[in-house]
């Protein structure tokens, strides 16, 4: 059989399985009301947290006279002014020696663990990390063990077996999980990481810009210092890239041994100076902070009086537990035909039988656009 056929093949069972992802089109700006397949609607489904994706700031400030790309990698011609001021404006922001910026998150987390752990070391990951977590930890070629989600016994466990071998040991965990809207115990997973000699490898991407001192993440919150801090600038920072904050030896081995850094053009020096102006603004957001959380907690509430299943949380990600996945895709597309976009989770993003709705507010939405979402969920509540 032909390459294209056996393509074709694998399509049309993913299609079978109901698994197929279509992209939908977004055409302009992004807010809590966007244009989505020619139709306006209500967005209930970003990582634009703070809504500031669209902020005219951010846009002036990339308009600066660095031009448009790179040109390089970082450790050929690629490393210009806006990098450096940026990166020790951040390494500031999240109260860590330096830092290194880095194209995307996934690349961030796949070239760091990379970078820290290798073969005959030992990686310990919470079973529902991010996958660019986990694909680090398999790319590394260390020994991954992966503990029960946030299960502080089973880590230990594993770690009384193996953090003595030979080596480097290394826990990874995000700080706030992207599906279920929970937090990572931090302080008991530093304190285990100290009393085991292993490093401590937090994940901040959902949690920096919302929580902390001047939303400096959870790890600030909390008085952690992880070995290496990953934050990106593509949800509540507004626009796009990631970064890798620590000591001056857990950068300098990052920026010399992740493949995702050492062989990669450089993010544009527009992009850049965008989140560095983008740090001032999270900072001086407070209001907005409260209003996203002040948002998430009527909407966990009025779901649940609705009949729909929203665990218990604090966070602005909210999972709307379906179970089934095709039941799962048939409702969000009912709430998009009410003018209302919040996407359907399934596998292999979620765990089989967990799909869901995955609501995320933005602090730019209105006491009014919550009631319009909240009176579609309600034409689509649980009867019995």
């Amino acid at each position: 059989m032909r390459f294209r056929e056996q393509i074709g093949e694998a399509l049309a069972e993913l299609e079978g399985l109901g698994l197929l992802r279509r992209p939908r089109r977004v055409s302009g700006p992004q807010g809590p009301e966007i244009e989505v397949d020619g139709r306006r609607v209500l967005c209930f489904c970003s990582n634009n947290y703070l809504g500031l994706a669209d902020h005219p700031e951010l846009a002036r400030a990339a308009r600066g006279e660095d031009g448009f790309g790179a040109a390089a990698s970082r450790l050929i011609t690629g490393s210009m002014d806006a990098h450096h001021e940026t990166e020790e404006a951040l390494a500031a922001f999240v109260r860590a020696p330096t830092a290194a910026l880095f194209a995307n998150g996934y690349a961030a987390n796949v070239g760091s663990v990379q970078a820290l752990v290798g073969a005959g070391d030992q990686v310990f990951s919470d079973a529902l990390n991010h996958a660019s977590l986990i694909d680090g930890c398999r790319l590394s070629r260390a020994q991954v063990h992966v503990y029960r989600h946030r299960d502080l016994d089973h880590l230990e466990q594993l770690l009384r077996q193996h953090a003595t071998e030979a080596g480097r040991a290394l826990i990874v965990t995000d700080s706030l999980f992207s599906m279920d809207g929970v937090f990572a115990p931090i302080e008991a997973l530093a304190e285990l990481a100290h009393q085991h000699g292993a490093g401590l490898m937090i994940d901040e991407a959902h949690s920096l810009g919302v929580f902390g001192p001047e939303g400096s993440g959870v790890c600030a919150a909390m008085g952690v210092v992880p070995d290496a801090l990953v934050g990106t600038l593509g949800k509540s920072f507004g626009g796009a890239g990631a970064f890798v904050a620590g000591s001056h030896e857990i950068v300098s081995v990052i920026r010399n041994q992740a493949r995702s850094y050492v062989f990669s053009t450089a993010p544009p020096p527009p992009v850049v100076r965008a989140a560095g102006r983008a740090i001032d603004l999270v900072r001086a957001a407070s209001e907005e902070r409260a209003a996203l959380l002040a948002h998430s907690a009527r909407l966990r509430e009025e779901l649940n009086q609705l009949g729909f299943e929203v665990p218990p949380g604090t966070s602005q990600i909210i999972p709307i537990l379906i179970g089934d996945k095709a039941r799962a895709m048939r409702l969000s597309a009912s709430l998009f035909d009410r003018g209302v976009f919040v996407q359907g989770i399934r596998p292999p993003t979620v765990a089989p039988g967990t799909s869901r709705l995955r609501l995320t507010p933005m602090a730019s939405h209105s006491d009014d656009h919550l009631d319009r979402a909240l009176a579609a969920f309600a034409a689509l509540a649980p009867t019995g």
